[in-house]
Parts: structure tokens; sequence; C-alpha cells
């Protein structure tokens, strides 16, 4: 993937991808959860 000048690999070519995906999800779904406990208080 290219922006401009500058290349972006993912680490570990198609399994870290993924990886780096997985973890975006799960950290996006905890943030979200975490967030409804703080303020329905």
């Amino acid at each position: 993937m290219r922006f401009g000048n500058v290349e972006i690999r993912p680490l570990g070519g198609g399994p870290g991808c993924l990886v780096m995906i997985l973890i975006s999800v799960v950290g996006s779904i905890l943030l979200t959860l975490c967030l409804n406990v703080f303020f329905r208080r």
C-alpha cells in the first residue's frame, strides 16, 4: 500500500496483516464496552 512517497507493508506479510486487523477489531469492541460502562453511571 502506498501513500505518496511512503510505502506501508503489513508486519509479517499476510498472517501479520490478519492479526493486526483482528487486534484492531477486538480493541474497538473493548473500547466500546468500556465507554458504555463508564457513561452509564
